[in-house]
């Protein structure tokens, strides 16, 4: 069945509590209210069942992790099928003793999982301790055939390289979901948050002009520190959009505020785009050998 030309998306822009359950419940229910308001697709934030546990390096919180399928991933496929809408969820995976992953999952509006994305870009930086937690991916970029058509997940610290959104745009999709969990060190916010904001919006916007996509990335709101994490913790900053095959912003959330931006996509503007824009078709893919390489020394 060919996909809809056009379809609403659902970024679910949320606080997560200490409680997992909670944060479970609620993101379950701002499933079920995104499809109401005739979503078709729903995607929560990077690591939505917990806060952000990654400011410290601390073994014990390798508990939190959990198989994929496993419960939470069971709620998401039940809440997809009841609501009818396609739900990408960003879980902490146990993938076997000592291995963790970062990973996505997509779930088809009947409840089916399309299958899993897990995060190959993993950052270390103060508070963004990840490297401690996460494998790197090893499914590599991929796309996903689902009610609303062929998409692509990548997940937060992958937002910044455009070969991975390259790499998915070239597996099909013509949608780039990022689930994040990105904010300011309070110390610095005044200084340069403005600025890093700016550039992360930056970013992906380049992404969905260089392929002609719509690119959509769902952040958390809210201050939170892990307990023994040194400083002043982290203030998401929100800040949730979709733009456009061109770059265009045609929804952006607040930097402090729970809320769900509900944004229609079509196919038939990506079309037009891309023919009067068309930067695949110019690709010089003879030329592009040197890009394996780190440096050119």
């Amino acid at each position: 069945m060919a996909p809809p030309v056009k379809f609403k998306i659902a970024l679910v822009q949320m606080r997560c509590s200490e409680d997992p359950a909670d944060n479970v419940a609620r993101a379950l229910e701002r499933i079920r209210d995104a499809a109401r308001d005739g979503a078709q697709l729903v995607c929560l934030p990077e690591l939505f069942r917990t806060q952000y546990f990654c400011q410290i390096e601390d073994h014990s919180f390798f508990d939190l992790a959990e198989p994929i399928p496993g419960p939470t991933t069971l709620a998401l496929t039940r809440a997809a099928r009841e609501a009818g809408v396609v739900v990408i969820g960003s879980l902490f995976e146990r993938r076997a003793a000592g291995v963790y992953h970062n990973t996505a999952v997509v779930i088809d509006a009947d409840g089916r999982l399309c299958g899993s994305y897990r995060k190959m870009h993993i950052p270390d930086d103060p508070l963004y301790y990840e490297k401690f937690y996460f494998t790197p991916g090893d499914l590599g970029f991929r796309a996903f055939d689902t009610a609303c058509g062929r998409i692509g997940t990548l997940v937060c610290w992958d937002q910044w390289y455009p070969e991975a959104a390259r790499l998915t745009a070239l597996a099909g999709a013509d949608l780039l979901l990022y689930p994040t969990a990105i904010g300011w060190h309070p110390s610095e916010k005044a200084e340069f948050g403005a600025a890093q904001a700016a550039a992360w919006q930056t970013a992906q916007r380049a992404h969905a002009i260089a392929n002609g996509v719509y690119v959509a990335a769902v952040n958390r709101v809210g201050h939170e520190k892990s307990p023994g994490a040194a400083g002043a913790g982290i203030e998401f900053w929100g800040g949730s959009f979709v733009a456009d095959p061109f770059g265009a912003v045609l929804a952006e959330a607040s930097r402090t505020e729970e809320e769900t931006l509900i944004v229609t996509c079509d196919r038939q503007h990506q079309e037009t785009v891309r023919r009067h824009w068309p930067f695949l078709r110019d690709r010089r893919i003879d030329a592009y050998g040197a890009i394996t390489r780190r440096l050119d020394d």
